[in-house]
Parts: structure tokens; sequence; C-alpha cells
């Protein structure tokens, strides 16, 4: 991978492919590494930008507490690094939330927004209680209490299961806490998704046992307009579990560009 200072820190990315930009953002406690099986399907319709956000993989851990606005920023350092104006971003679970973020936050700067197994709600007072209470379980015990209690929420489908348990596992315990803080504080984006003047693309199994296929649904509802794929018998790694089914939505940036040039 290489890697690029952002914002006082080095963010390790790859990029690959050609054609409008594409930033592919990874879910928690995961890397960029989620992407591999969609990014050749993709490639040659886009110029696929796809980071490590900082805390997981190889960029760096952040010391202070993270957010994911901090997230959504590092997005937008990467995008002025490359010196790309505009860019499609689409998010997976976690990088929903910061493709989200990063959509409030830089509208002039989205060509379109993917969201992938992800949703504009925020976290009720509970689950946020539970955030914060596993955070301190992982500084204390490591990122094993993750790993054990997500996996079989992830996937029913053996072969991803053993992927994101060894990937899960490698990550450090520093940036899956500061990551789950994020999440627990981040702001309900239900209504920005009406406020929003380019394509979305909404995709979710219809078996994910760690975000229901209900918020997929609560997204389609706010945002009529939203292309959303709903795909039967997958769980919560739709690009894993079936690569060709995300990537034929995601090209739907193609199609609506090809449209709209006409």
């Amino acid at each position: 991978m290489e890697k690029a200072k952002i914002n006082g820190i080095h963010l390790a990315y790859e990029r690959r492919g050609k054609g409008a930009p594409l930033v592919l953002i990874h879910g928690y406690p995961l890397d960029h590494s989620v992407w591999d099986e969609v990014a050749p399907l993709l490639e040659n319709d886009f110029d696929l930008i796809i980071p490590d956000l900082h805390g997981f993989g190889q960029s760096d851990v952040m010391e202070a507490d993270d957010s994911i606005i901090e997230f959504a920023s590092d997005i937008e350092g990467l995008l002025n690094h490359f010196k790309i104006r505009k860019a499609f971003v689409a998010g997976h679970s976690m990088g929903g939330y910061v493709a989200l973020a990063f959509a409030r936050e830089y509208p002039d700067t989205v060509s379109g927004l993917g969201l992938i197994s992800s949703q504009a709600a925020a976290d009720s007072a509970g689950k946020k209680e539970g955030r914060y209470a596993t955070a301190k379980q992982v500084l204390d015990e490591g990122v094993k209490v993750v790993v054990e209690s997500m996996m079989p929420k992830l996937s029913a489908d053996a072969r991803v299961q053993t992927f994101v348990h060894e990937l899960m596992s490698k990550q450090r315990p520093l940036g899956v806490c500061s990551a789950l803080t994020a999440m627990a504080e981040r702001p309900d984006s239900t209504e920005s998704l009406q406020t929003f003047r380019f394509p979305v693309v909404i995709v979710h199994g219809d078996a994910d046992a760690l975000i229901p296929v209900e918020r997929g649904r609560e997204m389609k509802a706010a945002l009529p307009a939203a292309h959303y794929v709903e795909l039967p018998g997958l769980g919560h790694m739709p690009m894993m579990e079936n690569p060709k089914a995300v990537a034929d939505a995601l090209k739907f940036f193609c199609r609506n560009q090809r449209v709209e040039s006409n």
C-alpha cells in the first residue's frame, strides 16, 4: 500500500482503475481488504481510492478521541492530496457513517453516495452504553472481545467468517476503542438524506444480523429517489458474500452519469 500524510497522520491507501473517482470506505473493525473482491469488478469504470481509516490496517492510530467527522476529514484530505475535486463515496457499515458525514460536511465534493449494510439512524441510548462498555473491555482484554462477539453476526458464510476473524484479530485496541466512541457519538443523519442532490445507492442483505435490513428500507423510504438493492440471503458482508451484486449496484453511478450527459 501507499501512504500519504493527511491531517498530521499517515493514511494508507490503494489506488487502482480508471474513470470517475470512487472512494470505498471499510467498516468496523476491518480494513481496506474487505473490498479486494469488488475492486477488480469496478476498476474498468472507476478510479478506485481504497483507504485504511486511521486506527485500522496500515494507517496510523490517533492518540486523541475520534469522531466520525474526523474520519470524513481524512477522506477529504486524501482527495485533496490527489487534487480530486469531486468523487463518488461509498461506505460499508461504519464506513457508511463516514460517507454520510462526508456528504453532510463536503456536499460539493460528492458525485454520489453509496451506503452498504449501513444506516442513517443514530445509536439508541442502550446501544451507546454498550459501545462505551465494549471500548473499556477492549482496552482491558484486547480485540478478542470484539472478534468473539461480532464474527457470528457478520456472515453465515464460513469462508467470510474465516477471513474476518483473522482480519479483526490484527486490528489495534486503541483504534478499535476510538472507533467505538466515534460511532456512539455520531448524530442521526436521516433528515440529511433528503437534502442530498446527488445519486444515492443503498445496498443491504436481508439476512444482516448486525444492522437489520429494516434500516436500509428506512433510508429508502426517507429518500425515494435512491437506488435500493436488497440482496436475499446475504448478511452484513455483501461485498464478500456476493461481490458481483455489490459491484453491479455501484455501477448505477456510471449509468446515472451517462443518462445525465445525454
